[in-house]
């Protein structure tokens, strides 16, 4: 929500959190979403480093339209996974947080997508998770 502009951040941002922790979107948010792609893109393509930190709200078909904004890119992708238990517990400990989002999101997320890389949160710290990343995308046969 934070990357929404700020006329988008009230309900015409076309996104909805549900007291059961389900997000639902509307078509609203895909024209958003798809100006925010499009504009990361021309970013990367400007040869600018791009760390994008996305939460797949389709599994795969959220994928399939950031791979498809970033055609023709290097991209790494980089699967963040967190045993269920922990992952709710960090969500209560965090002020302002939409509860129950972590148990309903913690398998459609991934449903389908590819990863080259996939990190666990449950006992590594992030920088533990960033240098196994920056190895990954160091290393030439990851190329």
């Amino acid at each position: 929500m934070a990357a929404l502009p700020p006329a988008s951040s009230t309900h015409d941002s076309g996104i909805a959190f549900g007291s059961d922790g389900l997000v639902a979107v509307d078509d609203r948010f895909r024209q958003l979403e798809h100006a925010w792609l499009r504009g990361l893109a021309a970013i990367a393509r400007d040869d600018v480093g791009v760390i994008v930190d996305q939460v797949f709200l389709d599994g795969r078909e959220s994928q399939d339209r950031l791979r498809s904004a970033l055609s023709g890119l290097r991209v790494v992708w980089v699967g963040v996974r967190c045993d269920l238990e922990v992952a709710v517990a960090r969500e209560v400990a965090r002020l302002g947080r939409t509860q129950r989002m972590a148990s309903s999101q913690a398998m459609i997320v991934h449903e389908g997508v590819q990863y080259d890389l996939q990190v666990d949160t449950t006992t590594n710290i992030a920088l533990e998770c960033a240098t196994a990343i920056a190895a990954h995308v160091a290393d030439p046969l990851n190329r």
